[in-house]
């Protein structure tokens, strides 16, 4: 028998929604109960209230959502909209806005507005698409057919999660 994470899908969601709730109850940010966050992610605890994170956003690992600047004195509300993916080790600094259904690169650093519907990266963020479409927690729209594809060319693939079964066991 073999072993899988996803087994401890249970486990996780039951510390991440702990996590959030700490978040939101205790240091008044203002996250949406639908917002996924890695056990790693930093929002910014000397501003909390300062943090906004919409509907269905996911931020992935040591992201970090500043609020705060200390050498210039700045306390700033730093909002993430709906749907927007924000990848692992990003930095959003503070009084950044990125509208609905963005993607943001990992190892980004944010130091402007991002519009919706846009895909930025790098060091600082770039705008470097427009007009993007994506679902819940900033997904691509073609995401599942391409798990799909892979899973029938490789089938090593076949052990990856799956979100098609997830979505039915629950």
């Amino acid at each position: 028998m073999s072993f899988s994470l996803a087994r401890l899908a249970v486990l996780r969601k039951l510390l991440t929604g702990t996590r959030r709730k700490f978040f939101v109850s205790f240091m008044g940010m203002d996250i949406h109960p639908s917002v996924e966050m890695s056990l790693s992610a930093k929002p910014d605890l000397t501003f909390p209230k300062g943090v906004h994170i919409g509907a269905y956003s996911y931020i992935a690992f040591n992201a970090r959502i500043l609020t705060h600047d200390r050498t210039r004195g700045l306390y700033l509300h730093t909002r993430i909209g709906k749907n927007c993916f924000i990848g692992g080790e990003s930095l959003i600094l503070p009084g950044v806005t990125i509208g609905d259904n963005c993607v943001i690169g990992a190892g980004s650093v944010v130091t402007r507005d991002v519009p919706s519907r846009s895909i930025a990266a790098g060091n600082p963020a770039r705008i470097i698409r427009s007009d993007i479409e994506v679902g819940h927690y900033g997904r691509f729209l073609t995401a599942d057919d391409n798990e799909r594809q892979l899973r029938e060319r490789d089938p090593a693939a076949a052990a990856l999660p799956n979100r098609q079964q997830q979505r039915k066991a629950s």
